[in-house]
């Protein structure tokens, strides 16, 4: 029952370190094409950024996933192997004297599996926003859009677009033979086609 409670606590803190790293990663990625994200997000879009990154692919999902499940097993595993080498030099476990109660071992473990999670998740959320941000910037530049989108407006006119990205209030895209990026906010927007399959480029 302690253990629930203790994650019932952590929960809160846990999703808003994910939330912190939502906004670093959509900050990170716009900042290279020139736009600062958080003037275009409403309070729910940056709750959901967090969301939104770990479900944008299977593989993220399933790898993210796998990365909880270890780390939640992580602090019974080190404890089960406590008394091996590395752990006993990693931990400075001969220095404790006395103090490797089962729950002074616990704890410390379960501090150095929230701490690995938390610089993996760091790092992941980071290089996705590095290098996401560059890859489309270099695009652009390059001019080596692929525009798989047909943005049709109100006002009955459309045009063929590159889309980057697009929150609750905002269209951020590249109109094919303008390499500026636009944004077009969702009530000017009628409907936006797929006109190319992604999985067969």
């Amino acid at each position: 029952m302690k253990s629930i409670e203790k994650a019932q606590n952590l929960l809160p803190l846990g999703y808003l370190f994910l939330v912190v790293l939502g906004i670093l990663k959509e900050s990170v990625f716009f900042h290279q094409i020139g736009i600062n994200i958080l003037k275009y997000s409403s309070i729910m879009d940056i709750l959901m950024s967090p969301i939104a990154t770990l479900t944008s692919s299977p593989i993220i999902l399933t790898f993210v996933f796998l990365l909880f499940v270890f780390h939640f097993c992580l602090p019974s595993i080190l404890y089960r192997y406590k008394h091996k080498k590395w752990i006993i030099k990693r931990f400075e476990l001969d220095k404790m004297k006395g103090e490797q109660s089962e729950g002074v071992l616990k704890r410390l473990f379960l501090n150095a599996a929230i701490s690995i999670l938390s610089i993996m998740l760091l790092s992941f959320f980071l290089g996705f926003g590095i290098g996401g941000g560059q890859i489309i910037a270099k695009r652009i530049k390059g001019n080596k859009l692929k525009y798989n989108y047909k943005l049709n407006y109100n006002s009955g006119e459309s045009e063929d677009i590159y889309l980057i990205e697009s929150n609750s209030a905002y269209y951020f895209y590249v109109a094919k033979g303008n390499p500026a990026v636009k944004i077009a906010p969702v009530g000017a927007i009628k409907s936006i086609e797929l006109t190319k399959n992604k999985m067969l480029e």
